[in-house]
């Protein structure tokens, strides 16, 4: 089964260049700047065995990472200091020219995102922003 064909039946997905998307109509996104970012991804794609879901990587802005989450699983969240919810985000094509922006990691056919929880908690442990127990349960950090 040829894989990347049904990869580029991705709505979302530009068959071309960019296109900015507006989030949270086919997912959520969230920017992490400089190497901050790709210890992230990196970390990410070693949790899930090299399956974290999509991740656009910036070459320029600080070198960013964009995380593609399901649509609302951002908000109502603490995101640690550092990670930018984004409103919109430019989504590169799967090939060609697509400078500044390329696939950390590439939409997979099923659709899968990367998962909020897995990348919240993963996060705050990278970015040094974990929650508070207190009195054996866990609770947001202001």
């Amino acid at each position: 089964m040829n894989q990347q064909g049904h990869v580029t039946e991705i709505d979302w997905l530009p068959a071309t260049g960019h296109q900015l998307r507006k989030t949270g109509v086919h997912f959520d996104a969230i920017r992490i700047r400089g190497n901050d970012g790709r210890r992230l991804a990196n970390a990410m794609a070693m949790l899930t065995r090299g399956r974290p879901g999509p991740i656009i990587a910036e070459a320029n802005n600080g070198k960013a990472m964009c995380f593609l989450m399901n649509p609302g699983s951002i908000s109502g969240r603490s995101w640690p200091e550092g990670v930018e919810r984004l409103d919109y985000v430019l989504i590169p094509a799967l090939y060609g020219a697509t400078w500044p922006l390329s696939w950390y990691c590439v939409p997979t056919p099923d659709g899968r995102l990367v998962h909020t929880l897995l990348l919240l908690s993963t996060a705050r442990a990278f970015l040094g922003c974990a929650p508070r127990v207190a009195e054996g349960m866990v609770t947001e950090a202001p």
